[in-house]
Order: structure tokens, then sequence, then C-alpha cells
């Protein structure tokens, strides 16, 4: 994997900050975009923007056959059907739309909803909202002082569960959680599987299938792709069954006003989740970032992530007065490694390696119970790391945290 031409594609990566060449570091945010994904969207708008699913002249046409060629790639990519893919704005609103609809119709008082400490609060907070309007029971699976999940807990608090709902990796720390295990439990005890794979599908092979879940939620913008486009995948005899999210415009096959009242008939999966005019240009743009990724390829950029999670740890578990959070085995949390500086507020500290030119999270991270079940209240440094990363970006972040402890 010749990284240096990969960085050629990232115009972001040629600008200086404070006179330091950009590291850009928080990747588990949000990616940069290459410029093939910045053309695609661009050409979108010059030559095919029209609205889709509504008309038949020849740029609706357009737009309609580049929107669905998107679903088409994406699907694909995860090893889905076509129609089990829903696009939304992000992760956040593909688990909403799961707790909104499938949860809220099969879950009552006296289910249960197996989660972990481990999750982002958008994996998390639906799950509380939804058991505490149904009187559902929310069990949840803790982890030991690494942040490493015990697998015993899960089978034990998996027992009566309707649906255990579960990252694939965390923003946190990394770690990868073993989902294939987690739906042979969920599978043992008949309840659905929901996973969250905003980390995962950009930074690894992903097939839904072989995973064994029932959904999957993840973000375009995580994976050299735009903002605002998101997908959901669900299994599709699961989707049939559902009542759409939001109704409007475009997710209906008729409406008709009989005998005083009136008479709807919702549109085929997935269509009847997507009301509205949909984000046209964030689907080009999100089939152009698969593309390059493809281009790539998922497995080496998995191999040079692990390279570079390796030189980190080593690195900055050999500085005094740094706690690097989780394992310290790169295989076991690739991509992501967080740690906090004794004597220092953690954006103190992003502050100063901001000062120079290089880029990084601090504070909780979307993720406070895990924070506190770490013992770290005020929270940490994040560098989330991708495939145009490099070792010497890693070297300016060490030198500088070496100089901060000194």
């Amino acid at each position: 994997m010749d990284v240096e031409s990969i960085r050629e594609d990232f115009p972001e990566l040629k600008r200086t900050i404070n006179g330091y060449p950009l590291a850009y570091l928080d990747n588990a945010a949000t990616s940069l975009k290459p410029v093939q994904v910045i053309r695609a969207i661009a050409k979108f708008y010059e030559e095919n923007n029209a609205n889709v699913g509504r008309g038949i002249h020849t740029l609706a046409r357009e737009a309609t056959e580049l929107y669905e060629y998107s679903r088409k790639k994406v699907a694909r990519f995860i090893g889905a059907k076509e129609e089990e893919i829903v696009f939304v704005r992000n992760a956040t609103e593909a688990l909403n739309l799961v707790a909104s609809t499938w949860a809220r119709e099969n879950l009552d008082r006296g289910s249960v909803i197996v989660t972990t400490i481990l999750e982002h609060h958008s994996n998390l907070l639906p799950w509380i909202r939804l058991a505490r309007e149904k009187g559902a029971e929310l069990r949840v699976v803790h982890v030991n002082r690494e942040g490493m999940l015990s697998y015993d807990e899960l089978e034990e608090k998996a027992e009566g569960a309707d649906l255990i709902t579960i990252t694939q990796k965390s923003n946190v720390l990394g770690l990868l959680v073993n989902v294939k295990r987690v739906a042979s439990i969920a599978r043992r005890v008949g309840a659905k599987l929901v996973v969250d794979g905003a980390q995962s599908v950009p930074h690894m092979q992903i097939n839904v299938k072989e995973l064994g879940c029932d959904f999957l939620a993840f973000s375009g913008h995580k994976m050299l792709g735009p903002t605002g486009i998101g997908v959901l995948y669900a299994r599709k005899e699961l989707l049939e069954d559902l009542e759409p999210y939001q109704v409007g415009g475009g997710m209906i096959s008729d409406v008709r006003y009989l005998d005083g009242d009136f008479e709807v008939k919702w549109a085929s999966i997935p269509t009847r989740f997507e009301a509205g005019t949909p984000n046209i240009a964030g689907a080009v743009g999100l089939a152009a970032a698969v593309d390059y990724l493809e281009k790539i390829g998922i497995t080496n950029i998995e191999a040079h992530e692990e390279r570079l999670t390796e030189l980190a740890l080593e690195s900055l578990s050999n500085i005094g007065k740094i706690r690097v959070l989780g394992p310290l085995d790169p295989k076991l949390r690739p991509g992501v490694v967080s740690f906090t500086v004794e004597g220092f507020d953690p954006h103190e500290v992003a502050v100063l390696l901001d000062m120079h030119g290089i880029a990084v999270r601090s504070g909780h991270h979307c993720a406070l119970p895990l924070h506190e079940a770490l013992g770290i209240r005020k929270g940490s440094i994040r560098a989330s790391l991708y495939l145009y990363n490099t070792e010497e970006e890693i070297g300016r972040l060490v030198d500088v945290l070496k100089k901060l402890v000194r």
C-alpha cells in the first residue's frame, strides 16, 4: 500500500496548522475526504441534479439510477441485499430507527435488552429511553480495568433477552468485539442482534451474513464519504414487517380518501423508510468512497492501521505519566489509541498538540459511562488512525508528548 500516493488524494493534508504540516489523528470522529469523493459529489450537482423516484425526465432518471447504484454498491460492500439497505443521516439515526420501529413494536414491559458499558451514547441512549418508556429491563455488561468485555457475563445476562445491542469496535479503546460469538449467544436465547458498526465498517472486512447480525448501523463520513449519509442494514424479513419510521412524500404506494377516511398503503422496502427527498449527493459520495476503499483494499488498510497502532502503543506506554487505556496488543484494538497525561486536563493536551499541527480528540468521546468505568471522569485524549496516516506522524505525536511530560 503506497501511503504517500494515497495522501496525494486528500487536499486537507496539504494544509499547515500553526506552521506545521497537518497530522490528522481524529479519524474516529470523521475521516478526511479524497478528491474522488469530492469530485463525484460536485459532478452530481453539476450534471445530474434532480429528485429521485418522482419524475420520468432525463435528469430524474439519471439521479434515481445514481442513487440506486449507490445502494447496490453499499450492499455489496457489506454482503447484503439491495433491499436490506436503508439510507439515513448517520449511524445515530440508524440505531434510533431500530429503536423506534422493531424494538417499539416488539418489546414491552418485562422485555430484556442487553448492552455493554463500552457503547457510544448513540447505542446507549435510545435503549435507555425505550426501556423506561416500555418498562423493559436494561442489562449492562461491564468491562475490566483494561476495558475487556467478559463474554461469560454476556452469556449470563443474555438469558431471557429479547434484544442484544453492541458495538463491534469501541470508539474509545478501539477494542474489537467478537460479534460472531455474540450472534451465537443471541441465536441461542432467541434475541435479535443490533450492531453499531460506525467504527468497524470503515476499517475492516464486513459481511453481515457471516456476522449473523439482524441490524447493522454505520456512517458514511467515517469511511471517506460525506457527512449526512448513513446506512441501516436490516434483514429483509424484518424490514418487511416494520411500520415506517417517518411518513411523508415518496414512501407510499397509494393514498385514497374513501367514505370519509383515508386508506394508505406503504411502498415496498427500503423505500418506505426513506420519506422525503433523501441525501442523493451524499449517497453518490458514499458510493465513490466505497470505490476508493475497495481499490486500496480493506485488508491492506487493516494491516497498515495495525502497524501504526503497534508503534503508537509501544511508544506511548514507555512515556512516564502517560496511561494508555486498554490492552497493549494492537491486534485487539487496531486504529484507536486513547490515553491520559498525569497532571494535565485532556483538553490542555489537545490544544498543545494542535499548536504543533496534530489533530486529536479530547473529552469523553460520547462514552461517559465507559470513562467512569475506567476511573477517568475528566476524559481522555484519543489518537485515531486511517489509511493516510504515517509513522512520521506517530513520531511527531510522541515527541510533543515527551516534551510535555518533561
